[in-house]
């Protein structure tokens, strides 16, 4: 291990990458249940999805650390699976199993972009000040999402959010965030483990000795898994033209998505390559892809990069021994899925928060006082959590910047691959 992963290189050691996977698998976990929650709306059987969800999160992030070696966990991506139940099945009235037709199909489209280093072109044609600020918009994304698994922001009447009362599960969250951050400050090793760890147990007299509801519950052991979904995706039926739509979306929001993910999580913990580019991008983008691929063949919506593995990046995980024991980790829950009600979100939201202070460092890099990249850098930051879409982020970053540098004259610094996203960005617009 200290051979093949390069732990001295690296400046990480066995013991720092265990707690960081444990650390990136904890703050991801909670997708074995939200991804079957969600596509169960769209037809699909909970217990099947739940299955392919750790197949996806298990093989995928061992890929991801044994061949890419990167420190990422992959699962199936929020947002994307909203898309595939709310939009694709349940909007467009496309069958289940041709939607998990289209997954595949997007995952083969992305192989081929891989394999041809097609989509490394396109991380080097993101500008610099761009992927500075996509770095800073995920980290608030994750903030925010943090802050709204806690019920610490609420929807309001009168504003779009307000904060929530101060109850007893908001006051257990708000000490679990304090205690981590102190624990952050104070360089304790497997801070945000200890955080979430602790966070649980004082979460757990919540509904027993007071506050109105449990929300930390022992629902038994053992689940035997369900293979039901198992090749059950339509291959043919899914290559229809009114399909094409579909496919795309799936395409261009889980390339923008994982891209994104890489970049924004290679520059925020520095693992990058000699020439400035996202440490093994290439392999990072081909396991990516293999994931979206098997998702559609065992039965899940598409996989991709997770940025919550910035809280074991976080925790010291430089290596993609991280991702091997998160991926590892997943495994055993294709048999003890009701172990994970035992965490609740509140016990993790303190780590997603905390994490959107470490991704927004690289915003420093940007220089504010030249607009024509403070702007499209600015937007592309804002509109991140603002939209709840990495992807919105993304496409009016990229137009804006592309629409300044014409304006201003600095036409030239346009590439032709970032012209080509441009196009994509457009298309994607009219077709959301």
């Amino acid at each position: 291990m200290q051979t093949y992963f390069e732990l001295k290189k690296n400046n990480t050691t066995v013991h720092t990458e265990v707690i960081a996977g444990i650390s990136s698998f904890l703050a991801t976990s909670y997708i074995i249940v939200v991804n079957p929650s969600i596509l169960s709306q769209a037809g699909l059987p909970f217990s099947g999805v739940l299955t392919a969800t750790v197949l996806v999160c298990f093989f995928s992030s061992v890929m991801m650390g044994v061949y890419a070696r990167n420190p990422i966990l992959v699962a199936p991506g929020m947002g994307l699976n909203a898309f595939f139940t709310y939009s694709a099945v349940i909007g467009m009235q496309v069958p289940w199993p041709v939607a998990l037709g289209a997954v595949f199909w997007s995952g083969i489209i992305f192989l081929l972009l891989s394999v041809f280093n097609i989509r490394t072109y396109i991380v080097k044609a993101i500008p610099k000040p761009l992927r500075y600020a996509i770095a800073a918009g995920i980290g608030l994304f994750i903030t925010l999402i943090g802050l709204a698994n806690a019920k610490f922001i609420v929807q309001a009447q009168g504003t779009i959010v307000g904060v929530n009362q101060l109850t007893p599960a908001i006051l257990t969250f708000i000490a679990g965030l304090l205690l981590t951050a102190i624990l952050l400050v104070r360089n304790v090793k497997g801070a945000i483990l200890i955080g979430i760890v602790v966070t649980t147990l004082l979460a757990y007299p919540l509904g027993r000795w007071w506050g109105t509801e449990a929300i930390v519950n022992w629902q038994g052991v053992f689940s035997a898994p369900d293979f039901s979904l198992l090749f059950k995706l339509d291959l043919i039926n899914s290559l229809q033209f009114a399909v094409w739509p579909v496919i795309f979306a799936f395409v261009f929001t889980d390339l923008f998505d994982s891209l994104s993910t890489l970049v924004g999580l290679a520059e925020a913990a520095e693992l990058l390559d000699e020439h400035g580019e996202p440490r093994n991008i290439k392999r990072s983008l081909l396991t990516d892809a293999v994931a979206t691929t098997m998702a559609g063949l065992v039965g899940s919506s598409p996989g991709t990069a997770y940025i919550e593995s910035a809280v074991g990046i976080d925790a010291g995980g430089r290596t993609g021994l991280t991702a091997v024991v998160g991926g590892l980790l997943f495994l055993p829950f294709l048999f003890l899925a009701p172990l994970l009600s035992v965490v609740p979100a509140i016990a993790t939201a303190p780590a997603l928060v905390l994490v959107g202070a470490f991704m927004i460092r690289p915003v420093i890099r940007v220089n504010w006082l030249a607009l024509d990249d403070a702007i499209p850098a600015f937007l592309a930051m804002v509109l991140i959590p603002f939209t709840y879409s990495i992807t919105q982020g993304i496409i009016w970053g990229f137009l804006s910047y592309t629409l300044l540098k014409v304006v201003s004259g600095k036409y030239k610094k346009i590439t032709p691959a970032l012209w080509i996203i441009d196009i994509f960005c457009i298309l994607a617009l009219f077709m959301h």
